[in-house]
């Protein structure tokens, strides 16, 4: 069953928060915290592509084989199956927003490959 977002949605994670900014049939704009020290899982997507604009701080971010440093305004792509991940490695809180695109758009749309909280 697809779980759908709508705008408004918070939830709570172990490497920080996000929040649905705007919810459309083919998009989805979220603001997500990433705490210091913390990292999100190896993932990817199936029906979904996403892009990230850092807006607070710095990110690693793992892009493929690519790994880079990523300040604020910088941009990164990701396409449908292209495994990604985010990660903070400073003392100060990150933050990017993140528009989702795709036909089928929810959180039963994430394979994990790597994962520090045990969700693989």
């Amino acid at each position: 069953m697809a779980v759908l977002y709508k705008t408004g949605d918070k939830d709570s994670r172990p490497w920080g928060t996000w929040e649905v900014l705007d919810a459309g049939n083919k998009h989805i704009v979220k603001k997500i915290t990433v705490m210091p020290g913390k990292i999100l899982s190896l993932q990817m997507h199936h029906h979904r592509a996403e892009h990230w604009i850092i807006v607070e701080g710095e990110a690693e971010v793992t892009l493929g084989e690519e790994v880079f440093t990523a300040q604020m305004d910088t941009a990164v792509r990701i396409e449908k199956e292209q495994k990604h991940r985010i990660a903070n490695k400073t003392d100060k809180p990150m933050v990017f927003i993140e528009v989702q695109t795709g036909d089928t758009l929810d959180e039963n749309d994430i394979v994990r490959f790597e994962d520090s909280y045990g969700r693989v």
